[in-house]
């Protein structure tokens, strides 16, 4: 079975490249969607294309809709979401998509350290599975596509 995957939540680390890596050198079946990594891009492209804005408010919601169009297309055509939870920043665009998905009837695989488990209960309790690091998704990715 193939499967497609998108790959939700912060952009701080390299996770994304990691699960890539382990897709490409174990040749899963899983076609991986992902955001705008870049945040340069993604914060400033409403701007770029659209023209300049005096009010930070409208420079950002001309951003998000149109990252939005990449974002709902990937959660729209994801059978698994992965979402993860970094330290760094509070990701309230990764519980959103957390939320889309679980609305969506998407597969929810969620990742984060064991201390912001609380604030993320009742996105846990939405999950397939709750991951405490990178190495644990590639293991539930790699079960699922093995034949039995």
């Amino acid at each position: 079975m193939k499967y497609t995957v998108y790959l939700s939540g912060e952009i701080h680390t390299d996770w994304r490249e990691k699960i890539k890596n382990a897709v490409n050198e174990q040749k899963l079946p899983l076609e991986i969607l992902t955001p705008n990594t870049d945040h340069e891009s993604s914060d400033e492209c409403g701007v770029r294309i659209l023209g300049g804005e005096d009010n930070n408010f409208w420079k950002d919601n001309k951003a998000a809709k149109i990252n939005s169009i990449r974002h709902m297309t990937a959660l729209q055509r994801a059978d698994i979401v992965v979402v993860r939870f970094g330290d760094k920043y509070k990701q309230w665009n990764a519980a959103f998509d957390a939320g889309i998905a679980a609305a969506l009837g998407k597969s929810l695989i969620v990742e984060h350290a064991t201390d912001i488990t609380h604030p993320l209960k009742e996105i846990d309790a939405a999950a397939m599975a709750t991951a405490e690091n990178t190495e644990q998704v590639i293991e539930i990715l790699e079960y699922l596509c093995r034949d039995y």
